[in-house]
């Protein structure tokens, strides 16, 4: 299976209200797809979907050929989640965080310091930042250290909830280009979020979700800003007016 992620006819229902119907969407390595859409679109449904963090009510999620709710340890030890605020311990370090984490994920060979702080470098922590506690930390710090551990754990599949939410355009365009690199090197990368200029910036593909299904799948290559916001802005107001 080429697809590392993929969902098929993905549906969850929470009593009488449908979360997300029948998504069909793939990410596959080297790829970034990003999903766009209103608050209660299905975005973060389609992240807990792929995470086990929910169980489909009909369809499936499979990460790199398994099926999630079938294969949740297997699952797991295939990806890594970054969501909108990273918990970390704030009176440890980043450099005991992610010392901590690491050992957390299960891999079996302790990290060695030097390596650790490797990867702190990679996602662009100095060495001093990374012997503050994390409470002195911005936002984008931390999101940087969330983005470490993943590095950490060698994760085939990166899924993100509304990582840009929040940082500065400064942040946000570092953090976006972490994400590229990391597709870049093999990563398959699905990033829920509402910062349309960011995901025109980095994506492969782009969905555009509302009331719980994909209702466009576009490619943002040749593709100006305003006229994704354009396509974007017509969708929602196709849901304004179908709504009323």
């Amino acid at each position: 299976m080429s697809e590392l992620l993929l969902a098929q006819a993905l549906t969850k229902k929470f009593q009488s209200k449908t979360a997300l119907h029948e998504l069909n969407l793939s990410v596959r390595r080297s790829e970034v797809v990003c999903l766009l859409g209103a608050n209660g679109a299905g975005k973060t449904t389609t992240i807990n979907l792929f995470l086990g963090f929910l169980k489909p009510t009909t369809g499936a999620a499979y990460v790199d050929g398994l099926e999630v709710s079938s294969n949740l340890d297997e699952v797991r030890k295939k990806i890594a989640y970054v969501p909108e605020q990273v918990s970390l311990y704030p009176s440890l370090t980043g450099l005991e965080n992610l010392d901590y984490f690491v050992k957390l994920s299960g891999k079996k060979k302790q990290p060695h310091e030097s390596y650790l702080r490797e990867l702190l470098g990679r996602v662009g922590l100095d060495q001093i930042v990374a012997n503050n506690r994390v409470k002195s930390y911005s936002k984008g710090m931390r999101q940087k250290i969330g983005l470490a551990i993943s590095l950490a754990k060698d994760a085939k599949a990166l899924l993100l909830d509304e990582p840009l939410s929040g940082l500065d355009p400064s942040a946000a365009n570092e953090f976006s280009n972490l994400l590229r690199g990391l597709a870049d090197n093999g990563t398959a990368v699905l990033m829920a979020t509402h910062d349309l200029f960011r995901a025109k910036e980095i994506s492969d593909r782009i969905g555009i979700m509302k009331s719980g299904c994909l209702v466009q799948e576009l490619s943002p290559d040749g593709m100006d800003q305003a006229s994704l916001e354009e396509i974007y802005l017509e969708q929602m107001r196709n849901s304004d007016e179908t709504s009323g």
